[in-house]
């Protein structure tokens, strides 16, 4: 049994988070659990700024025919600027809302609510100026500059749908997206940085769009760099945004309209667009983001996340705003100029609370404790990690050096799909396990499924679903309805697949274990084997390509090819050259960590791959293979075991 650290005086002191204690943690689990409906109704007319209050709180459900749509405050009208901005210039119109942190140590930016509510007037106007209205869909594609931030709220300040895509995809995958989602209007920068080095998003935004019908692009000046700009069709920030009307009534949307599209990889090559609604999304951001942080009207709170995940929308924009409260942005890496970054940062601007991915923290735990101990850490309270699970080293490394056992850490288990947090300690009330997502949020029920899909009561390990819809919930896949029925609800009857795996000990902890669908988790980033496979493939000199993840120190998860070379190629340097491939692909993210040339792939007879043996191949695990006879050729195993590349360090 894992150690159990008990909740810190220090952080369990001054608590003013909705939940407080634990008996309270059990009163709203018991209510949302027997009566979810009217507990989110409750919540949502208490923490939303509504222009009609909905009535109704649940409609539908898993009980009824899968893949039925269900809503949440159906009849309610509310525009999510108004609840992140505009309720807060009274009380806090001076307050420090959005607190930025440039590439540079010591590039700082501070906007207040009222500024930002200006900036995002401006912003909403000039859009509107260029022809954006209720319902259309605009591609975000910036770094980590305010001006982000700004452009996702005046697009649902407007109405108009954004779909933020990672500043680190590649063109083909933006033009993908843009071409998914019908974008009218494409948002950009020059250029981004990131680690002392220029990214180029306008250069990359020019490639992706070449041949499209794009009405307008708008871009704004971050660098300075001389880019490519063309007349017809681009648009200076700085020459529209700033004269473009400091006030703007919002539009008023109803709950389960879209606010946003955002993509994220699957089992098959094709990223799906997830569309999360305004009403449910924003409520259970709102919540998760006070309720697990213990959020404090005095608290800095940083997480270091991109915009361009759910991670970035969730709790860097929506619920640290809706909650008023001053959130940072960082623009850099957690290693430049040195590993000390985070800790200088901690100290130059005294955050409270800390948000990161695991695969930084094992980074930064190779670098010593020196870089953290030369910092001044004591306004830390909390500490959270999201994104992948989190090993039990790295998590003490995290308690003892960062933390020097004073704070809590929040292991927060969700997913893009979720909209927020779902199983995860409660700051000022959970006691923690190193590597334990501890216990589900109230309105969660989660339930493990064995291998002949059978329910699993007690202590044991299986597949993640989830038994009963929750606000925060994505609605469907943009445009595939069909396809969001079948990736999350044609598996297993009346319920929600994660696609992860889970073990639940004996005092109801959940230990998240890992995907269980073909989506690998490299660094916190979901990428689908199939994107890669396909990015592969497209090489003239392989013939055929299968991709699996491995066990990596750093990056949680690595990726394993397979390549099946075609007659007479050559490979000499080949890695390189098919991880350039993916970086074209794919993005900068992708990348291929070990690569075994193979004469043939595992297949079974009727042509399908078995990846269950390349699985334990690339982990190591040649002994436990398991039952080939049903391979059309099983001596191609015994080559592939002969030839497996070293994972292990």
């Amino acid at each position: 049994m894992a150690d159990l650290y008990p909740v810190p005086e220090a952080v369990s002191a001054g608590a003013s988070g909705p939940l407080r204690t634990f008996d309270a943690y059990l009163r709203a689990a018991h209510r949302a659990g027997s009566d979810p409906s009217g507990y989110w109704l409750q919540q949502a007319r208490e923490r939303l700024a509504w222009r009609t209050p909905p009535t109704v709180g649940l409609q539908g459900g898993y009980h009824t025919v899968a893949g039925e749509p269900f809503t949440w405050f159906a009849d309610g009208v509310l525009n999510v600027t108004e609840s992140c901005l505009d309720r807060h210039l009274g009380p806090r119109g001076n307050k420090t809302a959005i607190l930025w942190e440039g590439d540079e140590p010591g590039d700082v930016r501070t906007l207040s609510y009222a500024e930002l509510h200006t900036e995002v007037c401006r912003t909403a106007n000039a859009l509107r100026h260029l022809g954006v209205g209720s319902g259309d869909r605009v591609v975000i594609y910036m770094g980590m500059v305010p001006e982000a931030a700004i452009a996702m709220l005046a697009c649902a300040r407007l109405g108009a749908i954004h779909s933020v895509v990672f500043g680190g995809f590649s063109a083909e995958s933006l033009r993908d997206r843009v071409l998914d989602c019908g974008a009218r209007v494409v948002i950009t920068q020059d250029e981004g940085r990131r680690g002392g080095r220029p990214i180029p998003l306008k250069a990359t935004t020019d490639e992706a769009l070449q041949g499209l019908e794009i009405d307008q692009v708008l871009v704004y000046r971050h660098t300075g760099a001389e880019v490519g700009f063309d007349p017809e069709r681009d648009v200076w920030w700085h020459e529209v945004v700033p004269h473009a009307g400091d006030t703007h009534r919002a539009v008023p949307m109803d709950a389960e309209d879209p606010l946003f599209i955002l993509y994220t990889s699957g089992s098959t090559g094709k990223p799906k667009g997830l569309v999360h609604t305004t009403a449910g999304y924003l409520l259970w951001t709102s919540w998760t983001c006070e309720t697990t942080f213990d959020l404090r009207e005095d608290d800095v709170f940083a997480c270091v996340a991109d915009i361009g995940w759910i991670t970035g929308h969730s709790y860097i924009v929506y619920g640290p705003l809706a909650n008023g409260a001053t959130t940072l942005m960082f623009e850099s890496t957690p290693l430049y100029p040195d590993a000390g970054r985070y800790w200088d940062m901690v100290e130059r601007h005294n955050i409270t609370v800390f948000y990161t991915a695991p695969t930084a923290i094992r980074a930064l735990a190779a670098h010593g404790s020196e870089p953290v101990e030369r910092h001044d850490r004591s306004t830390l309270r909390v500490l959270g990690t999201v994104g992948e699970p989190i090993n039990a080293d790295a998590w003490r490394w995290y308690h003892d050096v960062v933390g020097e056992g004073r704070c809590t850490i929040v292991d927060t288990w969700w997913q893009t799909e979720t909209g927020g947090h779902m199983i995860t300690p409660i700051a000022p009330i959970t006691a923690t396990k190193p590597g334990s997502a501890t216990l589900p949020l109230p309105g969660i029920l989660p339930v493990l499924l064995d291998s002949e899909d059978r329910v699993i009561f007690g202590p044991g390990e299986g597949r993640l679903c989830i038994a009963h819809p929750w606000p925060g919930q994505a609605r469907t896949v943009w445009g595939d309805h069909a396809r969001y029925v079948q990736t999350y609800f044609g598996h297993f009857r009346s319920l929600y697949f994660t696609g992860d795996g889970a073990r639940r000990d004996t005092d109801g902890y959940y230990w998240i274990t890992g995907r269980v669908d073909d989506v690998l988790n490299i660094s916190g980033h979901r990428m689908g084997t199939a994107e890669f496979e396909s990015a592969l493939n497209a090489s003239d000199e392989v013939s055929e390509a299968a991709v699996v993840p491995f066990p990596h120190d750093v990056k949680g998860q690595g990726v394993y090819a397979y390549i099946v070379l075609q007659p007479g190629s050559d490979d000499h340097e080949l890695q390189s050259r098919l991880n350039a491939l993916c970086r074209e692909r794919i993005g900068a993210h992708a990348r291929i960590d070990a690569l075994q040339i193979v004469p043939g792939l595992p297949k079974t007879r009727s042509g399908k791959v078995m990846r269950r043996i390349l699985r334990k191949v690339a982990e190591g695990q040649p002994e436990n293979l398991g039952d080939i006879s049903t391979l059309a050729d099983p001596s191609v195993v015994k080559a592939i075991v002969a030839g497996a590349v070293d994972t292990s360090g």
